[in-house]
């Protein structure tokens, strides 16, 4: 199976949370009234990408991997989990208060890998905020008497955010999406999610959705700013665009401006999640349109690469 850059047709999910702006800005249809995620790149048994164009178009993202081979994703691809989940929220309302367990724990007592994860935030409606962790001098033991208490909200720590601020989420970091928020989600390929706290509404169902509080409040940790930006940048010094680096996926973002060009070596595939303007993605001689929403799957090895026109995008790959 040639190896060309693939551009990928995503899955819709709907939420109680969701809204319109994926569709009025982004370009997705679906027939969901309150359209939640895009998952973008996906690759998992129950939930995979179709592919819109060339010779592989119809396939799924599954099927073309395993006819081009696993080195297409990267030499240590076994064929089994695939590594990232990427992903547009749209947050028309709050999500969950929530926190994700490390690879270890995971390993342990759910059979399945942690989540660390990063936000690009996109758009943000005045007065809109993330949650991010505790205030300061509250413990895991106080957060446990708060939690146990009902005053959840009240140890919370919230940050006014704008576009393009970039909030790294390591695994046992408390977090939230406030309302009126649309975000580029760059995660390990895991859907390990312990909710602690849902301002006591019902789901989609009618009925409360369900907490996760013991497990919740054995993984959360606390970071300082410091810690958070070490694991962050942890395979590589940050430098002007990498807007994560660690163990897990290097995230670096482009903008308008001149050529932008880079290779997609052996050693990992690239994603790329145009988030605002249009363009073009030149390999070889071909070119591929670009538009504000799309979604590209570089294979490993594809070589020299060449990004131009008024377009921002973020170019995720494992290393």
């Amino acid at each position: 199976m040639i190896r060309y850059p693939l551009k990928l047709i995503p899955v819709c999910k709907s939420a109680i949370w969701g809204g319109d702006r994926l569709k009025r800005a982004y370009g997705k249809t679906c027939d969901l009234s309150r359209l939640a995620e895009t998952w973008e790149l996906t690759l998992r048994q129950d939930c995979q990408n179709r592919i819109a164009s060339g010779p592989a178009a119809g396939l799924t993202l599954g099927e073309y991997v395993e006819q081009a081979g696993n080195a297409v994703v990267s030499p240590d691809y076994d064929g089994s989990r695939f590594p990232l989940l990427i992903k547009f929220i749209d947050a028309a309302d709050r999500l969950s208060v929530q926190v994700h367990p490390d690879d270890e724990y995971a390993a342990r007592y759910e059979s399945d890998p942690g989540k660390t994860e990063m936000w690009v935030v996109l758009e943000a409606a005045p007065g809109a905020e993330l949650i991010a962790g505790l205030q300061d001098g509250i413990t895991p033991e106080l957060f446990a008497m708060a939690v146990d208490q009902g005053r959840t909200e009240a140890v919370l720590n919230r940050m006014p955010v704008k576009a393009g601020d970039v909030l790294f989420i390591p695994s046992g970091l408390l977090h939230a999406i406030g309302a009126g928020i649309v975000i580029a989600e760059i995660q390990q390929n895991s859907d390990l999610t312990y909710r602690v706290w849902d301002y006591n509404r019902p789901g989609l169902d009618g009925k409360p959705r369900q907490l996760h509080v013991e497990k919740a409040l054995a993984v959360t940790r606390c970071f300082t700013q410091e810690q958070i930006e070490a694991i962050r940048y942890e395979a590589a010094p940050p430098e002007p665009g990498l807007l994560a680096a660690c163990r897990y996926f290097r995230v670096r973002r482009t903008d308008p401006g001149p050529a932008f060009r880079f290779t997609v070596g052996d050693s990992s595939f690239v994603s790329v999640l145009v988030i605002d303007g249009e363009g073009t993605l030149m390999h070889g001689d071909t070119s591929y349109p670009l538009c504000k929403g799309d979604s590209y799957f570089l294979p490993a090895g594809i070589g020299a690469c060449t990004l131009t026109g008024n377009v921002s995008t973020l170019l995720t790959s494992l290393n």
